[in-house]
């Protein structure tokens, strides 16, 4: 097929786009409002690609050896799209330029996109990354998740303290997505299996269940320079099967009743990660994650059946890949089909099953580690419970076969102490298990998933995380993409390891003034989000130092705080020192439920106050959070940082991607060894980082042998000891004794993730960061050199090693 080619030039753009607001609204472009520009440039677009999409989902599947990769992930952090296609598809300028003509703004235009609801994290920017990245080698994969209808949440800052509020980002509609209600599949929960003999087989029938209706939403993935190969992600909105209004408890004036089967089956797919803390959320969450299986593993299986007829041969035509463990019931639900639906002897069934699924671990963190309490289990989903049994039981047996010790067993079975557990399922029915930093790979086989790696060595593998180098560089940092280009050429957008080129211009120094320029600029851009979202005022000369992330005891937000209010105490002792002009910029959410979390974010805001109100301290040092952190806000961020904080206990973090970003943008890391630091310091080098704090070998000498008392460092550090007393003193005026909890957790709870034990370290690093900022062209240097690094964190680079170490593409 012939391929597509959009806008030969800015008249047929603005002739197309006209059109549109007649056929589809009946009024003219100059009638109609932002909001609906908006949208009928995208829907411009999509009309554009919607052929090439077709054809590409008719050929994916026709040839033999051509397999097709399925990315299941709770998460899909896309962000927004638009400027971003308008990139891949080389219209940019030609849009711009015909929107100019009519008196507007492209920016403008962008701006009334909203970040879609479909993730959180690293987890699931990771997970769109690769989406971008195989749309752009041409691999045939697509995207597996659940369309939530209100995300997360949107994070407010209320008094100092994170407020949570529905992130209503399908209100407008969303016009990237196609509904597909012929394809909806139908998932059962509850209920009662029976088993018949039919001739020589069982047969399990599953009754009186409960039936959700599983609704697709497919939305195009538009690779770079490839607008010949249209992939997609596939999102699943949650609906009744049945009859959904009861009108006779209508009319006995019952309107919940009347409406109970529609909002128990909408609430599957209302909210990413509910929170569970009590049995309902529990069973919600456990709902999700089986509704996004059982109807991703549906289609897949109805498309390759049309294709090809049985699925003897599935796993050398489809991988399924697990993104971490929430989709780990993929194995069981494969499994059901092809015993229950297929008629396969178990043993064959086994065998594809293994072969076409693989997972990636993402995390050592034990509440991240998914348990779900066996009665639960087995009276919400009576057959994969049934069906999970008969795995466990098998693998025991297999172990046991082979000389494993009790405990070696035990520690690997899917079912103990009443639980059922998620990772282990995932690893015995996986033929690929990987971790996302050599490091994180590492703990896996020595700690975390030790006794599996014993008996199946083969099946590790490490295959380090990347981000997405067109979003992060080449979109949201359109000056330092131009200098590159200036310095390589224009080929480093499709091959980025020819950014390695920098190297021969660390020591002109017109370039690193230019370079200094750029992040000035990115300065300017973010100074004035901050302003008018804060109303703070950075300075864009004082050096940026970014700590953008999930709030969490283990990434150390807290370190960081001490840090901070240590520097403003040093200031106040001493306002005539001299002092490098420093904003600090903290963003990320708290989970609902996490209490310290949340108080740790009170404090930021607090010590905020305290520092920008001050007329001596911020004169050298600002402090902002910036609430609601996105994808959106993260591409301001990341070209404007100067220090990328990376501060995690180490053992602790898998990967990180943050540093990713930030690193291909030039900033210096300031990080412990941990996850993917290891990694950006071989590729850049020690003595361009700023590195601190115990050894993933000495952390765990500690949490195994004892001999750390955080009372002594609190004592012995008359800094320490200072900036802990103001949490509980007064110090915080309305702040009460809310920071009483953060104080015990670092005293009398002793101080867990080790942030009072680095803290002299870390400090003396972020000192020697200062200092080395001032010197200019040193530090533009050193962050030439981290660009020029960090083609080996692209997602490019991941993806192709996925490809041929896991999928088994090549």
């Amino acid at each position: 097929m012939e391929v597509v080619t959009i806008f030969k030039n800015t008249n047929e753009f603005i002739r197309e786009y006209r059109a549109e607001f007649a056929d589809h609204l009946g009024k003219a472009f100059e009638e109609s409002s932002p909001l609906e520009r908006y949208t009928m440039l995208v829907r411009l677009i999509r009309r554009h690609i919607s052929r090439q999409w077709v054809y590409t989902n008719t050929q994916y599947g026709k040839k033999d050896g051509d397999k097709q990769v399925y990315y299941f992930s709770m998460e899909f952090l896309i962000g927004k799209l638009l400027n971003n296609y308008l990139v891949n598809l080389g219209i940019r300028e030609i849009v711009s330029d015909g929107l100019a003509q009519l008196k507007v703004d492209l920016d403008d235009i962008v701006s009334l996109e909203v970040d879609a609801g479909l993730g959180n994290g690293g987890l699931g920017r990771l997970a769109a990354c690769f989406l971008d990245s195989m749309a752009f080698l041409g691999i045939p994969g697509h995207g597996n998740g659940i369309r939530y209808k209100f995300g997360l949440f949107r994070q407010k800052i209320v008094d100092g303290q994170q407020v949570e509020l529905p992130d209503n980002w399908l209100q407008q509609g969303y016009p990237w997505e196609i509904r597909k209600p012929e394809k909806s599949v139908v998932v059962r929960f509850n209920g009662n299996v029976n088993w018949v003999q039919d001739g020589q087989r069982l047969r399990f029938v599953h009754e009186n269940y409960d039936a959700v209706l599983a609704v697709p939403y497919d939305v195009p993935i538009i690779g770079y320079a490839r607008d010949d190969q249209i992939n997609t992600l596939r999102l699943w909105s949650a609906e009744p099967a049945g009859e959904e209004f009861d009108f006779a408890s209508f009319n006995r004036g019952d309107y919940a009743k009347a409406l109970h089967s529609r909002s128990d089956a909408e609430a599957i797919s209302y909210v990413l990660y509910p929170n569970d803390n009590n049995q309902s959320g529990q069973e919600l969450r456990l709902k999700q994650e089986y509704f996004l299986v059982a109807a991703g593993v549906a289609a897949i299986v109805q498309r390759y059946k049309r294709k090809r007829g049985n699925l003897l041969e599935l796993n050398d035509n489809i991988s399924i890949h697990i993104n971490d463990t929430h989709p780990a019931l993929c194995v069981a639900e494969l499994m059901r089909i092809l015993v229950d639906e297929e008629d396969m002897d178990w043993e064959r069934a086994w065998t594809i099953t293994v072969n076409t699924v693989s997972f990636t671990n993402h995390t050592v963190m034990p509440e991240a580690l998914e348990r779900w309490p066996e009665e639960m289990f087995r009276r919400l989903l009576p057959r994969i419970y049934m069906i999970i049994c008969e795995i466990d039981r098998r693998h025991r047996i297999l172990l046991e076969s082979h000389a494993a010790t009790k405990s070696q067993v035990a520690n690997t079975a899917i079912i103990r102490d009443g639980q059922l557990h998620m990772v282990n399922l995932a690893v015995i029915g996986s033929h690929s298990v990987n971790g996302v930093a050599a490091l994180h790979t590492e703990i896996l086989k020595r700690d975390l998933l030790r006794d599996f790696y014993v008996s199946f060595p083969y099946k590790f593998k490490n295959e380090t995380n990347g981000v997405s180098h067109r979003r992060f560089l080449l979109c949201a940092n359109p000056g330092l993409s131009g200098l590159i280009t200036e310095c390589v050429g224009e080929g480093w957008a499709k091959d980025f390891s020819r950014v390695e080129g920098l190297l021969d211009f660390e020591g002109d120094a017109g370039l690193l003034d230019r370079l200094g320029e750029v992040k000035r600029g990115n300065k300017v851009r973010l100074a004035k989000y901050v302003k008018e979202s804060t109303g703070v005022a950075l300075d864009p000369d004082s050096l940026f130092d970014v700590q953008v992330k999930r709030i969490h005891g283990y990434k150390r937000q807290l370190l960081n705080v001490l840090q901070i209010l240590s520097l403003y105490n040093n200031i106040k002792d001493h306002p005539n020192g001299h002092y490098t002009p420093c904003s600090f910029i903290i963003a990320g959410k708290a989970a609902p439920g996490y209490h310290l979390a949340k108080m740790i974010i009170q404090l930021i805001c607090s010590l905020a106050d305290k520092i920008n109100n001050d007329p001596v301290a911020s004169r050298f040092i600002k402090l902002v959070f910036v609430e609601n952190f996105n994808v959106t806000i993260g591409e301001m961020i990341y070209p404007a940082s100067d220090i990328s904080e990376q501060i995690s206990i180490a053992g602790k973090e898998a990967s990180g991607t943050g540093n990713m970003k930030q690193m291909m943008n030039g900033a210096i890391t300031l990080g412990t060894l941990d996850g993917a630091n290891v990694e950006i310091r071989d590729a850049v080098g020690e003595e361009y980082m700023g590195l601190f704090g115990l050894r993933v070998d000495q952390v765990m000498s500690f949490y195994l042998k004892g001999g750390y008392l955080s009372w002594d460092a609190y004592h012995e550090d008359p800094r320490l000891k200072k900036a802990l007393d103001q949490l509980i003193s007064g110090f915080f005026s309305g702040a009460g004794n809310e920071f009483k909890d953060i104080y015990n957790s670092l005293l009398r709870d002793n101080d867990e993730y080790f942030v009072l034990k680095d803290f002299d370290s870390y400090t003396d690093a972020c000192h020697r960061l200062y200092s080395w900022y001032e010197d200019k062209r040193r530090w533009n240097a050193a962050s030439l050199r981290n660009i020029a690094r960090s083609w080996q964190f692209s997602s490019d680079e991941t993806i192709k090693r996925y490809e041929s170490d896991i999928w088994n593409r090549l």
